[in-house]
């Protein structure tokens, strides 16, 4: 089949079947006819392809399971059920991103290393300073377990530290200096080599809509991920399929006519959000949060809609259609408490 899509120069199917993992398999029984065996062709590709092919990967699916049928012709007690294709698995994400960035980490280290350093050196005393140092340790171990490594530090708070240091061990300032460097310094190295790929920690939790939460959390992913032009224009390219789904979510064509009194399309998300936002804000006292929330709207789509992409577009096209997500997860209500 890959030959075949070759020859009629269909480069998506070629790449899928070329470069992917795909597998023939049996996924269902028919007794009609004196018995008919059903198939399956599931293809693993690697992630930068789908990510580049997945606005067509259902085109592409039925065009191969077009081809495969035209193949199985001379089998008449078999035929092909579906194709498949999805993302191979892989072990790691790259560029993962954190709760807590690398740097603002590396600064919690650095203050717990401080401090200690103090507190053993004739500086700032236990009791002023033990509260904070114990209140950074669980959140320095958890974002250290996050990245898979192990926090240096035993101690949990200063008087460990304390009854550590004045058992003669470390019986000068110098010691005491050497010790807490050569316990920070290794993970702290390990942390300033790591790529930085923070999210937002602002609404975190879900809107509801199922689509948009996916969708952006994909988004989010992708952005940690993206380093050549069109993974980073996939990310345009699925924020406009955000704001799609967000527009369908919320808009109402009985409630929120358009400025124009035109129908509006399914697709046409920018105008649907537009005839929300007026209908739910309206008034002159509501003015501000209106031209707010429909600048952001228009940043998102013309980000959106632009054919080159970088890092610094992809990353603005995800924050101004995050902010979109949220501001109308707002002023819907989705994020009022209790």
């Amino acid at each position: 089949m890959a030959n075949l899509f070759k020859r009629e120069n269909l480069a998506p199917e070629f790449q899928v079947l070329s470069q992917g993992k795909a597998n023939i398999e049996v996924s269902g029984y028919d007794n009609w006819n004196g018995g008919t065996t059903i198939y399956g062709i599931y293809c693993r590709v690697p992630l930068e392809l789908y990510s580049n092919i997945e606005l067509e990967i259902q085109a592409i699916e039925q065009s191969i399971k077009n081809k495969a049928e035209t193949l199985f012709r001379s089998y008449p007690e078999s035929w092909v059920g579906e194709v498949v294709i999805s993302p191979e698995l892989v072990d790691e994400i790259h560029g993962k991103a954190y709760k807590i960035s690398h740097e603002d980490l590396v600064t919690l280290l650095e203050a717990q290393k401080s401090v200690m350093v103090s507190v053993s050196t004739g500086g700032a005393r236990v009791e002023d300073v033990n509260t904070e140092y114990q209140s950074n340790q669980p959140e320095i171990s958890e974002a250290l377990r996050e990245r898979g490594l192990d926090n240096p530090n035993p101690f949990k708070d200063l008087w460990e530290w304390y009854g550590k240091w004045s058992d003669g061990s470390l019986p000068t300032y110098q010691s005491r200096r050497a010790f807490v460097s050569n316990m920070f310094s290794t993970i702290i190295e390990t942390i300033k080599g790591m790529k930085t790929a923070s999210i937002n920690p602002l609404f975190e939790e879900p809107t509801g809509w199922n689509r948009v939460d996916r969708s952006m959390g994909e988004i989010k992913l992708r952005l940690a991920q993206a380093s050549s032009e069109e993974q980073f224009q996939g990310i345009g390219l699925l924020a406009r399929e955000t704001l799609i789904s967000l527009a369908q979510a919320v808009y109402v064509s009985e409630l929120h006519p358009s400025t124009d009194g035109t129908v509006l399309s399914k697709t046409d998300a920018k105008r649907m959000l537009e005839a929300y936002i007026s209908y739910v804000l309206p008034g002159k006292s509501n003015e501000n949060i209106r031209r707010h929330a429909k600048a952001s709207l228009d940043l998102a789509n013309d980000l959106i809609h632009r054919r080159t992409a970088d890092f610094r577009l992809a990353a603005l096209s995800a924050e101004s259609t995050n902010a979109v997500v949220n501001i109308l997860s707002i002023i819907s209500g989705r994020r009022d408490r209790g």
